[in-house]
């Protein structure tokens, strides 16, 4: 399976989105940060997966601002759609879905801070996707992220796969770090990344990672 990881700058329409899935044919799977896209462009969202035969992971911003979980299938069905858990509640479900016989997991970017209690364990689960908004803000954050990615990994037998938008910082505090990363069902490093935004194609089979140079508009 090919996954295309894409770190894009914040916009108001999907023209990175589309440059992407529309240039990257071989692909797979699609993912793109929390809140990338606004409501009202599901549809266009659901029609670009149809039309090229991919399955996008991202998040979008519903009519309130509020993050929320997108997953469309290659068919351009909304097949996986909830609210962001609230810091203070334990893991919103459903936070797994299969599609095409592969068993997807699903971390809003914090919601990761609740995956080793909130996740189901189940044996058969693939691949956990963890789109995250804004990049890290210091360095500290970027360890605690990807060491507790790399405890979700092992804990569920089950590579996960987290990518941030290129620009803008947590609640404007004037700093970020882009992330991108993947670790295996045993935890090993297949891609760690920051201020790193080149767009990457992963293997899951030979677990190996291409840049893409300059395909992001």
């Amino acid at each position: 399976m090919k996954i295309l990881i894409g770190q894009p700058k914040r916009e108001n329409n999907l023209e990175q989105l589309e440059n992407e899935v529309e240039n990257n044919p071989t692909v797979d799977i699609v993912l793109f940060p929390e809140g990338y896209f606004h409501q009202d462009n599901i549809q266009k969202v659901c029609n670009l997966a149809k039309s090229n035969n991919t399955i996008i992971v991202t998040g979008y911003k519903d009519d309130n601002n509020k993050d929320r979980v997108s997953i469309v299938n290659s068919l351009g069905e909304l097949i996986l759609e909830r609210a962001k858990t609230p810091e203070d509640a334990k893991l919103y479900t459903l936070s797994n879905i299969k599609e095409n016989g592969v068993n997807i997991g699903y971390l809003l970017c914090v919601e990761i801070f609740k995956g080793l209690e909130g996740l189901v364990k189940n044996d058969d689960i693939d691949i956990i996707f963890n789109p995250i908004g804004v990049g890290m803000f210091s360095e500290a954050q970027f360890e605690e992220w990807t060491n507790e990615a790399r405890k979700i990994a092992i804990d569920q037998r089950a590579m996960i796969i987290g990518a941030s938008h290129a620009d803008g910082s947590y609640r404007n505090c004037g700093f970020s770090i882009p992330i991108a990363y993947c670790f295996d069902k045993n935890g090993q490093e297949i891609l760690i990344s920051k201020n790193d935004v080149r767009t990457r194609i992963l293997d899951t089979k030979r677990k190996s990672v291409d840049i893409i140079e300059n395909s992001l508009i």
